[in-house]
Parts: C-alpha cells; sequence; structure tokens
C-alpha cells in the first residue's frame, strides 16, 4: 500500500526531525560521557551520569525507537521498499543492531547513574563500564552518521529481490 504525496511528507519529516534528534542527542550523551571518565571531580561524576541516565532514556531510547518506526513505516508505504535497495537495508542493518546494543547498555547506565547519585564516585571507581559508555556512544555516533550519509547519497544498487520486483512491475506494464 502506498502513502499520499502528503503523508509520505508528513512520515519523512517525522523520520528526519528523530534522525536528527537522535544524533545529537547521542553527541550530548558522548560529550558527557568522555567528561565523566576524565573528570577528577566527584561531584562533576556524580552529575555527568545522573544527566547521561536521564537522557539515555527519555532522549536517545525514545528518539531511535521513533526513528526505526519512522524507517519501517517508511519502507513499507514508498516505493523505496525495505528490501529492495541496498541502502535502505544497509541502514535496517545498521540500525537493529544499535538500538540492541543501546537496550543491553541501559541496565549499565541507569547501575551507574544510581551508584553515583547514592554514593561519591572516585574517579577509579566503574573504569570499565564508564570507558565501554564513551566506546558505545561513540560508535553509535558513528553508525547515526553512516545512516545519515545513506540516506543523503542513496547509492545505486538494487537488492536480488528489488531485482526480481522492478522486473516483474515492468512485465506487468507491457
Amino acid at each position: 500500500m502506498m502513502m499520499t504525496p502528503l503523508l509520505r511528507k508528513i512520515a519523512l519529516i517525522a523520520h528526519i526531525v528523530t534522525s536528527v534528534g537522535s544524533l545529537g542527542a547521542v553527541a550530548g550523551f558522548l560529550a558527557l560521557s568522555v567528561a565523566g571518565l576524565a573528570s577528577e571531580d566527584t561531584q562533576t561524576i556524580t552529575s555527568v551520569y545522573v544527566a547521561m541516565d536521564v537522557i539515555a532514556r527519555s532522549v536517545i531510547l525514545t528518539l531511535v525507537l521513533a526513528s526505526l518506526m519512522t524507517v519501517l513505516i517508511q519502507s513499507l508505504g514508498t516505493p523505496w521498499g525495505l528490501f529492495r535497495h541496498y541502502w535502505v537495508l544497509a541502514k535496517l542493518l545498521l540500525t537493529t543492531p544499535t538500538v540492541i546494543v543501546l537496550v543491553l547498555q541501559m541496565d549499565g547506565i541507569a547501575y551507574i547513574a544510581t551508584t553515583a547519585a547514592e554514593t561519591a564516585l572516585s574517579s577509579a571507581d566503574f573504569l570499565g563500564l564508564r570507558r565501554s559508555l564513551v566506546v558505545h556512544a561513540a560508535g553509535g555516533l558513528a553508525v547515526l552518521l553512516v545512516a545519515t550519509v545513506l540516506s543523503v547519497y542513496k547509492p545505486r544498487g538494487l537488492t536480488r529481490y528489488g531485482w526480481r520486483r522492478s522486473q516483474s512491475s515492468e512485465r506487468e506494464r507491457t
């Protein structure tokens, strides 16, 4: 079922807003995670990790899930399809594991935020987890940037499924 042009534009706007928003939120999360890792001040460390938990739960998770949902809506309601073009498939294959990793990281983020709020963390506490947050935030940002580039450049190329669909559409028209 194809969407009307107006509905297609609304879905595109929703996708752009959620994608750009998640890109900015992850960049902010990365900045906070670096500040938390580099700081020696216990008050700064506490503030950073509490803020990261709020941003991760309220902003990043919400926007990333909304972005994934808008991708699915657009792919099913536009000629791009979900499996027809390599660039769409690549975005899906990049985004889906990223969402899974984000969901898996939420417990660690909540744990360090709760601990930081209850006790004074030193710069040596939870060093492995704090480094992991930096690495995962940087990886998430990289994935979002690659997905953005794919969305803008839309490299040519149909998947086998897309090629078969285009061939059968051409035969139906003749």
